[in-house]
């Protein structure tokens, strides 16, 4: 009967919604064997920065979790499997005139569906140069800078939250576009989407992990129903990118309180059913699971060891 009405009304699937990340993230290292679930942040006031001035004249940042290419640190092309060697640390700066090569493969995205193979589907430099030359904002701050996918609370508040929040007013940047990948990198652009907002610089995050976000706590979100690395728009499809950012920014333009949130009319395919295998752990046999688990522990090992290397 159910079936039947759903045929007859023409009903999306069930499982046609935004990921519930939390809950898969929290059930799948649970039964991958570690034990108590993670502590999320989460707020329940959140501080809210309108701009003071037409965006046409705003000074505007972007904040990536995408890292700096290391080609000493293994493989980190497109399509590559998650590579605790290539995770930083500390945040760094770029020119936003040059040519970055930024890549997500030190991030937990979704693999199975994306590959990381297009800059600008997770870093919207291209777009924001370009809505910068037609005039729809000011001008784009010099440089962009990079936040460490933290785990620690501690850490992301205290030293690289302080450390966004310099470097952006130090650029004199009037707003900030933030990109995450990971559910973590969702998490950690949200706190420093908070702190720059409590330090005078107005925010969007655009997030594909809409319940990590919301969860937290921002002033704006732009969402993106894609799987996770996606952020900035469909591989290698320029339109997507340019629909997305300029959601990105009618959002960081017009919300009018705080927690406003946005959902792109985009989708990523004719079917919905890739949402149904990220960290799904009803769809893994026990086999599966061990080997997981064995090269989680790996990769851990790994990031641990770069970790105690890094300076500071």
């Amino acid at each position: 009967m159910v079936g039947e009405r759903s045929d007859t009304f023409g009903f999306a699937p069930a499982h046609d919604a935004p990921i519930p990340y939390l809950q898969r993230v929290r059930t799948y290292y649970q039964a991958l064997g570690y034990g108590q679930p993670y502590e999320w942040a989460h707020y329940a006031a959140v501080p809210f920065r309108t701009l003071g001035k037409p965006l046409s004249e705003c000074r505007v940042a972007i904040i990536t979790t995408a890292a700096p290419y290391q080609p000493d640190r293994g493989n980190q092309g497109p399509g590559a499997p998650y590579n605790a060697a290539a995770k930083f640390y500390s945040v760094f700066s770029a020119d936003t005139a040059d040519e970055p090569d930024l890549r997500i493969a030190h991030v937990a995205i979704d693999r199975k569906h994306t590959t990381a193979e297009d800059l600008g589907s997770y870093f919207p430099l291209i777009a924001l140069r370009k809505a910068a030359i037609s005039g729809r904002i000011g001008s784009l701050a010099p440089r962009f800078h990079g936040l460490p996918t933290n785990r620690s609370h501690r850490v992301t508040l205290e030293v690289d939250c302080r450390e966004i929040v310099a470097r952006c007013k130090a650029d004199a940047a009037d707003a900030a576009i933030l990109v995450p990948n990971c559910p973590v990198c969702h998490q950690s652009v949200s706190l420093a989407a908070r702190a720059l907002e409590e330090n005078g610089i107005a925010t969007v995050v655009m997030g594909c992990a809409k319940d990590i976000v919301e969860f937290v706590g921002v002033p704006r979100l732009l969402f993106s129903d894609f799987p996770l690395g996606n952020s900035a728009g469909r591989p290698n499809d320029s339109g997507s990118q340019a629909l997305t950012l300029d959601l990105a920014l009618a959002t960081l333009e017009r919300a009018p309180a705080p927690r406003t949130t946005v959902q792109s009319p985009l989708t990523w395919g004719a079917t919905p059913d890739w949402k149904l295998d990220y960290c799904n752990i009803e769809r893994l046999s026990s086999e599966e699971i061990r080997q997981r688990r064995a090269a989680f522990d790996v990769q851990k090992q790994t990031a641990k060891a770069i970790r105690e290397q890094a300076p500071g």
